[in-house]
């Protein structure tokens, strides 16, 4: 089997943290594997708190991680030092487009400048000539009209600043671009236009994209395949249709039921109790060591839970071509 894009094994990523019962560690990314392919747009969703901004950061490199591999075609990155990483070629080749296209944005900066500065730093052109052709090949491939590239931040509209976000990261033509939440502060009209902005990048430059969302219509529209995460684990993955159509873990199908105009009864798909903390307590008697033992974290909502989830994790398990879930019941829970 050739080599995937991005490969990721069990991925783990944990936080000191002080709570008054004492010590612990907060569980962000907890045993994370998963795999992408070149071309393929995968799509990272749950609710808020899950991980999924955690896991980014790790897999951009801007987080150190506590344990597990990150390989990008083949290259160990976790071997990579933090501080040698913006000189290395992944860091032109995995570039991210961040949540809040203002608050990413230098103030002092131009849009032209903005698009330029990567072009020097991380490919090293010093030509202003090359600079500035490249600068306005992006912004004609991303719809910035060459009397907007003098002005800054503040005299650009929202849709405009998201342009130039995602400009800035598609100019160096990454291998994969990876985007956390980038229509999140966006009128829902300009969403649309930056949806279709996205499509036309990834037929133009042949990128992949790793899709951060909690718009579950939008992942459903964009993307080939889903990942779900919940209290740092995926408890599911599939192709994008299927997994919507048909989703197997009781979270996915809470979440999906809860999608308006979904045509499923709410009701049926409640979840009772409480999230449970990600935070586990550190044993006195062993510093490093957590006071409970493994569980499912979906547990404490789970309509279905018994003595074995509070007990023992499940893992992720074959559900079909191409699908995994992490339940210990799958074959008795309902069809969705």
């Amino acid at each position: 089997m050739s080599a995937a894009l991005l490969e990721v094994m069990d991925l783990v990523k944990h936080f000191p943290v002080k709570t008054p019962q004492g010590k612990g560690m907060l569980h962000a990314v907890d045993g994370v594997s998963f795999r992408m392919e070149a071309g393929e747009t995968v799509g990272l969703v749950g609710e808020s708190g899950c991980g999924k901004s955690t896991l980014v950061r790790l897999l951009t490199r801007t987080l150190g991680i506590t344990d597990g591999q990150i390989r990008f075609l083949g290259t160990d990155l976790g071997l990579i030092d933090p501080m040698l990483m913006p000189a290395h070629k992944t860091r032109r080749d995995v570039q991210m487009v961040f949540q809040d296209a203002h608050d990413s944005l230098n103030p002092r900066y131009s849009a032209f400048d903005t698009l330029a500065e990567p072009l020097r730093l991380l490919m090293g052109i010093k030509d202003e000539a090359e600079i500035r052709r490249k600068v306005e090949e992006i912004a004609m491939l991303t719809g910035l009209p060459h009397e907007l590239l003098p002005r800054f931040p503040h005299q650009l509209s929202g849709g405009q600043k998201a342009r130039v976000g995602i400009a800035r990261a598609a100019v160096l033509r990454p291998r994969l671009l990876v985007l956390d939440e980038p229509t999140a502060a966006l009128d829902v009209s300009v969403q649309v236009v930056i949806l279709q902005l996205l499509a036309d990048l990834k037929r133009e430059l042949g990128m992949s994209f790793l899709f951060v969302s909690h718009d579950l219509n939008v992942v459903r529209l964009l993307c080939d395949r889903v990942l779900v995460m919940y209290l740092g684990r995926i408890v599911e993955s599939g192709p994008a249709a299927e997994l919507f159509a048909a989703p197997k873990h009781p979270y996915t199908q809470a979440l999906i039921a809860s999608i308006p105009g979904s045509g499923r009864d709410v009701s049926e798909y409640l979840l009772p109790g409480d999230p449970q903390s990600p935070i586990r307590m550190m044993s006195k008697q062993t510093a490093n060591a957590p006071k409970d033992i493994p569980r499912c974290s979906f547990q404490g909502r789970c309509p279905h839970a018994n003595e074995r989830c509070a007990s023992e994790a499940p893992v992720l398990q074959a559900v079909g071509k191409a699908r995994e879930a992490a339940c210990h019941h799958m074959d008795r829970l309902k069809e969705f």
